[in-house]
């Protein structure tokens, strides 16, 4: 027979393992680019920032925000745009630092006007209640926490203004 004592570091060893056990299986927070590779909704986006080269200034220091289109985003485009859009590598990081600013800015933070995006053009967010836009795009995922910045999905793919 145990004694009382036995039973109870027995028993707190036990706890212990579960929550270690617990803990291992959350996921550990990583930078911009690892967590929209880990999205399933974010496998065109993730191909496309591995493809222009992107996706390793999102593993930087930061911060970051990227507004990032969802696979339904870029589904909208026309085939043909989206194929010119990926066979142009310069074009294509143009397009997809449009949707980054080198800020960590969640939804709650968002003050209506124009924010500087790393591509070097400005874009226009604004907040109404829970929504926050950005252009003409929706966010439709808010506030998805990484080590050097946040993520928004994005309903668009937004396009830099002609220079």
């Amino acid at each position: 027979m145990l004694s009382k004592r036995k039973t109870l570091a027995l028993a707190a060893t036990a706890l212990s393992f579960a929550l270690l056990g617990a803990c291992a299986s959350v996921p550990q927070p990583t930078n911009v680019a690892d967590t929209a590779a880990r999205m399933p909704q974010l496998s065109t986006l993730n191909k496309l920032l591995i493809d222009s080269g992107l996706a390793d200034t999102l593993r930087g220091p930061g911060p970051y925000t990227l507004f990032a289109p969802s696979d339904e985003a870029f589904k909208a485009m026309s085939p043909k745009a989206l194929a010119e859009l990926s066979a142009d590598k310069e074009r294509l990081k143009s397009v997809l630092s449009y949707h980054v600013v080198a800020a960590k800015i969640t939804a709650a933070e968002v003050k209506p006007g124009n924010t500087k995006t790393v591509q070097g053009s400005n874009v226009a967010v604004a907040k109404a209640g829970p929504f926050v836009t950005v252009e003409d795009a929706m966010v439709q995922q808010a506030d998805l926490q990484a080590t050097n910045g946040v993520i928004h999905v994005v309903d668009r793919v937004l396009v830099p203004p002609k220079s």
